[in-house]
């Protein structure tokens, strides 16, 4: 049974993390960027926006990996 620690779905989560959170943040945060003016609370909301991604693709990677092997053994 697949794991959230297992080396490929870490792979692929911080892939879709790095690509989701950058574009996510730039929206979010581009204005207060270029300002120079990101507070510790900015920074904190930047950090939880690579974060949700990270959890979502795990979350998804080992659904379809669990769903698979459930209709292995249904199938027999």
């Amino acid at each position: 049974m697949p794991t959230a620690t297992n080396p490929a779905i870490v792979k692929r989560a911080l892939k879709v993390s790095a690509i989701v959170g950058t574009v996510l943040c730039a929206i979010n945060h581009s204005d207060a960027m270029l300002a120079g003016e990101m507070t510790s609370k900015r920074w904190i909301q930047c950090a939880l926006t690579y974060l949700v991604p990270y959890l979502v693709s795990t979350y998804s990677s080992l659904a379809a990996l669990r769903d698979v092997e459930t209709r292995k053994t249904e199938t027999g």
